[in-house]
């Protein structure tokens, strides 16, 4: 759902940044980046997914106070291709799932006026994860919109399940982690990924040299 100032100028500057650091700790951008990292990895085949993070979000058409950057954001049915700024108005979808990594100077600010505002603008699935496990009453927190109001979900065991997403969220003890029921598996790291890549690079080497050790053998004979 999209607002809408009763009046507007005929130009109006929406500003790609409000000046604010990307994150308040090192452990706060490393959990940002690597969620939107598992996320784009993860919607790479659908074009119509669009998974952004950090990005300024206008809601009001006409006011460009009217914004705010959340931490993590998948958005459906708009085209996958990258944006300066996102406007609710011209997009016409809002975000199905927001995540907000909680910290000390935003954790009130997460459960209360972005929890509003979320709502109001029909954000489908609502994830708060305090990654220093020192500010929300659970590290944890859920909710998904049901009748245009927001109803928390039940942490079992570390773990909730997104819909909008087809995947759940863990919380390990020590960070937030996204495993996909399809495949049991957690989704990849970008760190994770490129270990793996230079396994298996590594094996492919191994198994070329060993083929070529028993050619040579083999002319020998």
């Amino acid at each position: 759902m999209s607002l809408r100032e009763p009046k507007q100028a005929a130009k109006i500057f929406y500003p790609e940044s409000d000046g604010e650091p990307m994150a308040e700790t090192d452990t706060h951008r490393k959990l940002m980046m690597e969620l939107i990292y598992e996320l784009e990895t993860f919607f790479r085949d659908e074009p119509e997914v669009y998974v952004s993070g950090n990005l300024m979000f206008y809601y009001v058409e006409g006011n460009p106070r009217k914004c705010i950057a959340p931490d993590v954001f998948v958005v459906r049915e708009v085209g996958n291709h990258p944006r300066r700024t996102f406007k609710l108005w011209e997009e016409k979808h809002a975000p199905e799932v927001v995540f907000e990594i909680s910290s000390r100077q935003t954790w009130g600010d997460d459960l209360q006026r972005k929890w509003r505002l979320y709502q109001q603008i029909g954000v489908r699935e609502y994830f708060i994860f305090d990654p220093e496990y020192n500010y929300l009453f659970e590290p944890l927190v859920a909710y998904r919109l049901e009748e245009n109001e927001y109803v928390q979900l039940e942490i079992v065991d570390g773990r909730v399940t997104s819909e909008a997403l087809g995947l759940e969220l863990v919380d390990t003890g020590g960070t937030l982690r996204l495993y996909n029921p399809q495949t049991e598996q957690f989704l990849p790291t970008a760190t994770e990924e490129s270990d793996a890549r230079r396994q298996a690079e590594s094996e492919i080497a191994r198994l070329r040299a060993e083929v070529e050790r028993l050619r040579l053998r083999s002319n020998g004979d």
